[in-house]
């Protein structure tokens, strides 16, 4: 049974770190990477879409305490969770999608998200991270570490049974659902080429799951 997204995670709250670090191959080492890859300097602002409970914020803030962070989701007890865990931080959490949220144009030296957008399609994503490179300021990046399909193959099978469990449960209109329907490498690449971005590097990489940095 599909399940709105925000639900989801929000029912799983009290296992999800758990699940993330220690189910997932590899998490460990891409959440600390990931946070190795932000902004170094004093008060850099970040954007991260699809915080969660923070993850890689409990490493970045170790490398970087003065950050100030902007983190959007759609569970709002991890955003809660989040809050708390970085309470002496300057942090600031924004309860809803990334796709609906305004950013604010030419503010932020980096975005990042992890483990969060493998739900939807290239098109989609193409907007949004054009959205993305005209919140950052000149010489900004995004740090994208997602996992991805095998095979363009694979990619359409995800769709294919995602349109067909809604169709089976009755499901229509724009509201997110959870179910994983990864892009391939390849046509990520080509989302945040089309987005704008002037240059687009594989950066590290765990099996299927990918750190890319697309820069402005």
């Amino acid at each position: 049974m599909l399940e709105k997204m925000g639900d989801f995670f929000d029912s799983r709250l009290e296992m999800y770190e758990e699940h993330q670090l220690n189910e997932i191959e590899s998490a460990k080492e891409f959440y600390r990477f990931t946070a190795q890859c932000l902004p170094k300097h004093e008060g850099a602002m970040v954007l991260d879409l699809g915080c969660g409970t923070g993850l890689e914020l409990g490493y970045y803030f170790e490398i970087n305490p003065s950050a100030e962070v902007t983190g959007i989701d759609l569970a709002k007890g991890m955003l809660n969770e989040m809050k708390e865990k970085f309470a002496d931080k300057k942090i600031t959490a924004i309860w809803g999608s990334y796709f609906e949220i305004p950013f604010e144009v030419f503010s932020y030296d980096a975005a990042v998200s992890v483990e969060s957008l493998h739900h939807f399609t290239q098109e989609e994503k193409t907007g949004l991270y054009s959205r993305i490179a005209g919140a950052l300021v000149e010489g900004g990046y995004f740090i994208l570490t997602d996992y991805f399909a095998k095979s363009s193959g694979s990619e359409a099978a995800f769709r294919e049974e995602l349109a067909r469990l809604k169709k089976e449960q009755g499901i229509k209109g724009e509201v997110f659902y959870h179910f994983d329907t990864p892009l391939t490498l390849e046509h990520e690449i080509q989302a945040l080429a089309d987005a704008g971005f002037s240059s687009v590097e594989l950066l590290g990489s765990w099996g299927d799951t990918c750190t890319i940095k697309a820069s402005k």
